[in-house]
Order: structure tokens, then sequence, then C-alpha cells
């Protein structure tokens, strides 16, 4: 059986081949900036392969769903499936040998990343009677891999690098042949780049990426100026599948597409300018509205304080009075329970560390406070204590009666973890506020950090509570579905 395929040309018009079976046992490396032609190669090795072996594309950017045009590629797209059914996926493309096209492109980067390392991470299990020959395509690599830590988490960063570095490394036995691409040598992890035997190198303008490059293709550092100078196409190729010294190889044609042009010139439209002004601004205010959020009404409201409290406050049955009761004593001016919970409570809050602390030290607090008053708190548990707590400190009793229990109503069904916050935003869109302070915010949430307080805002508008309207002088506005306020009035 021929192993071997036409990746392209050489200087003088010979076909330049790259031998499969070799390249399933030493791996390859790809490398050029955005436009050098990163993305034709990879196609034309896929295109070329497709029949000979499995193929398997991490595409973060859909450029290789065309190949299902043509070839028995399956596309998965990421975004529509969750992460236990994404590695089934997995183990069903490596036990029947499917090929597929892992599409990322309606996930945002973070998720990406995790979707990607899990996909990855169960072929790289699967078990061992499954371990047939498969070509492993990660594009943009550097995203997978990264050289320093980014904006994404810890969690998801080593998770990510594990399934890279198990690829790379560990996954010739296991019948895995990696092939990353990446813009940049210098963002990608030096122990995944290092473990690949074949380099195609395209062009790039940085000091860095061309020192590293030449360096990986056994070229003195002043030769790498003749990386700087290839045209889009061109690579420089060498490693055991390919050739023995640098190549300088033109990727041939391919049969599939991305379905876009978005580098090329195109004639621009002719409309006067009084027209598109008119196509820019038409029915904009629509556009730009935020879409309605309905929400759930909650079908088992959590318990809040104030209704044990209303039961604290009934007037209790009457009962004939004892003769020592008749005369009255000191006992009628103590204060009842209710008060003194409330007290409890309202102190708590009224402590500036108290949000910084921990959810069962605040617990233990408010069940001695109590104590010493000579209240009894045991039909108050812990995750009541956190959502009383987060009401005591949001200070929604500054608000009129029937706010007050519109405020309990929404936010019956929300999670304790963001309560307190989402109260105070409650509070502030019944004051007719644009949105609290982010010192409010940052209290109620026991951060000093601004980021956080981003993240936490885009989580609760995620759960579809509140809508955030960015402006361009760096303010905010928060909307919360449900309440009409002179803020929202204003902004609408």
């Amino acid at each position: 059986m021929n192993t071997t395929i036409i990746i392209g040309e050489d200087r003088s018009g010979q076909p330049c081949t790259i031998d499969m079976e070799e390249l399933l046992a030493t791996r390859l490396l790809v490398q050029g900036n955005s436009g050098s032609g990163k993305s034709h190669l990879l196609r034309r090795l896929l295109e070329e392969s497709a029949d000979m072996v499995q193929q398997v594309v991490i595409d973060p950017e859909g450029d290789f769903t065309s190949l299902a045009d043509i070839f028995p590629h399956i596309v998965i797209d990421g975004a529509a499936h969750s992460a236990p059914e994404i590695e089934a996926l997995a183990r069903r493309v490596r036990e029947h040998r499917a090929s597929v096209v892992l599409a990322l492109e309606g996930l945002d980067v973070e998720q990406q990343i995790r979707c990607a390392a899990q996909f990855i991470g169960a072929m790289f299990d699967a078990p061992r009677e499954h371990w047939y020959p498969a070509l492993v395509v990660v594009d943009e690599a550097q995203m997978f891999a990264p050289a320093v830590s980014g904006e994404i988490s810890e969690d998801t960063r080593r998770l990510s690098m594990n399934a890279m570095t198990n690829l790379m490394c560990r996954g010739r036995k296991r019948g895995l042949a990696g092939i990353v691409a990446t813009q940049r040598l210098a963002k990608l992890a030096k122990n995944v780049a290092a473990e690949a035997s074949n380099f195609l190198m395209g062009r790039t303008f940085l000091d860095i990426d061309m020192i590293r490059a030449a360096d990986l293709l056994g070229m003195e550092r002043r030769q790498a100026e003749h990386i700087r100078d290839l045209d889009r196409g061109s690579f420089l190729g060498l490693g055991p599948a390919i050739a023995r010294r640098p190549l300088s190889i033109h990727i041939g044609p391919t049969r599939t597409g991305t379905g876009r042009n978005a580098s090329g010139l195109m004639p621009l439209p002719q409309a006067k300018p009084a027209e598109m002004e008119a196509l820019l601004h038409a029915e904009l205010e629509q556009e730009a509205a935020p879409p309605p959020v309905e929400r759930p009404v909650p079908q088992h409201p959590a318990q809040s304080l104030s209704r044990n409290l209303d039961i604290l406050d009934a007037p209790p049955e009457p009962v004939e009075a004892t003769p020592a009761e008749s005369g009255g004593s000191a006992c009628d001016d103590m204060p009842s329970q209710h008060d003194i919970i409330r007290t409890a409570l309202r102190a708590l809050a009224a402590d500036p560390d108290s949000t910084y602390q921990s959810a069962s030290g605040l617990f233990q607090s408010f069940l001695t406070r109590c104590r010493a008053a000579g209240a009894h708190a045991a039909h108050i548990d812990m995750e009541q204590f956190r959502r009383d707590f987060a009401f005591a400190l949001a200070r929604i009793d500054r608000l009129d009666a029937a706010q007050q229990r519109t405020a309990e109503h929404m936010a019956a069904d929300v999670d304790s973890d963001i309560l307190a916050p989402y109260l105070v935003i409650l509070r502030s869109a019944f004051e007719g506020r644009h949105a609290p302070d982010d010192d409010e915010l940052a209290a109620a949430y026991g951060t000093s950090s601004p980021g956080r307080i981003r993240r936490l805002l885009d989580h609760i508008e995620t759960l579809g509570l509140i809508v955030i309207r960015e402006e361009y002088g760096g303010g905010r506005t928060l909307l919360v579905p449900g309440i009409e306020t002179a803020a929202a009035a204003q902004t609408a």
C-alpha cells in the first residue's frame, strides 16, 4: 500500500511528498502567521490522506467543517452537547474509527478549551482494543497549550495542558498522531512543540519566532531571515516524514474551502451617504432592545426568615391565666424572639468584615448572639441563615411592604451564593437608580476585585435575572426584568 501523499511542489516544480505512515510515528508541527496559508496546508494534508487514515480535527474557528461536503467526515457541534456527551462521542469515535471535525466556533474561548481538552482526553483514555491509528489535528494550538497562563482559569489551563501533553508525548503508543498548528511558536508550550519530529514553517516576522523556527529546522541564525521572505502558501519542511534537509514547499490546491473570503477585495456598495445612514439607523432601538426574559415561577419557594417571623409574631391562642400570672411581671417588657433574631442579623450585616468570613463562621456567630440574648434559633438551618442574612445585608427592609413582598418572590429561586448582590441590584432598581455602586456589590459579594464583580454580573445576566447595558463612557445600567423603574424608562 502506498503511504505517501503529495503535499505540493518544490522550487523546481518537483512533487513534494509526506510519508503518512512515518508521520503517524513522528508527529508534525506547523507554524505560520495569519494569512501565511497554514489552514490551507492542513486542508491539503487532510484531503490527500482522507482515504488512508482516520482523522480527528479540533476546529476552533469552523474552518474545516466543509470537509464533510466531499469526504465522510462527521461534524460534531461542541456547543450542542454537554461535557459527558462530548466524552462519550470521543469514545465512540475511537471505537468506530470515524473521521470527525469538532466544531467549536459556537463556544467562548474557555469553553472551547475545556471541550477540546475533554474530547482529546477521552480519546486518549479509550480502551486498548480501540487503539487504532488516527491523525489528531489541532488548529490554533497556542490556545490549548499556551506557553504562559492567560485569562482562563487555572483549572481549565491544567486540564487542557494535560490533554495536549498526553496527545503529543504519549499518544503514539495509543495510535494517536498529533498535528499541531500555531500562529506563533513563542506562544506554544515548549513541551508540546518539542515532541514533534516533523516541521512545516511558514512566513513569520517576529525575531523570536524566526530564530526558534530556524533552530527547529537546523538552520543557522543568519538564515532565519529567509523565513520572513516566504510567499503565502510556501513552507520550509523538515523531518523523517518530509525531507532530511530543509525543503521549500509550495502547497498544492485543495478541493474544499472555508466558504468565506474575508481577506480578498470586493466592490464596495454604491449606496449614497444618506441611504447608507438610513440603513444604519433604521429600527435601531428595536434591535438594541434586550430580549424579554421570562423567569419561571418557583414551585417550592424557599422559606424566608420573614415567614418564620410572621409565625413568631402571630398572637398566641388565649389561655386561662394562673393566679401567679394575672398580676403581671417584668417579663412583659422583654424582647420577643422575633426582635432578637432580627437584631442579631442586622448586627452581623452591619459589620463591614462579615461578608469576608466563611458562611459557617457567620452562622456560628449568629447562633452565639441569639443564645446570649436568650433566643433559640434551632429552627434556622445553615441554608436558611444564608438567605436571611442576604436580605439583611441588602437592606430590603428599606423598601415599602409591597416592594419587599415582590423582592421575596423574585429572589425565591435564586441561589444563595449570589442572592445578596442580586438583592442589592433589586433594591437599586426599586429605588430608581441605574445601578448600585460597585462598593455596594463588592461588600455584598465579599470581594475587593473589580474583575470578580464583572464576572459576577455576567453570570447573573446569563441566568436571566438582569440585563446589562454597557455605556461607552465606562458606566453601566442594570435592568431587572419585571421591574419598571425611572432609570429603565430613561434608557429604554
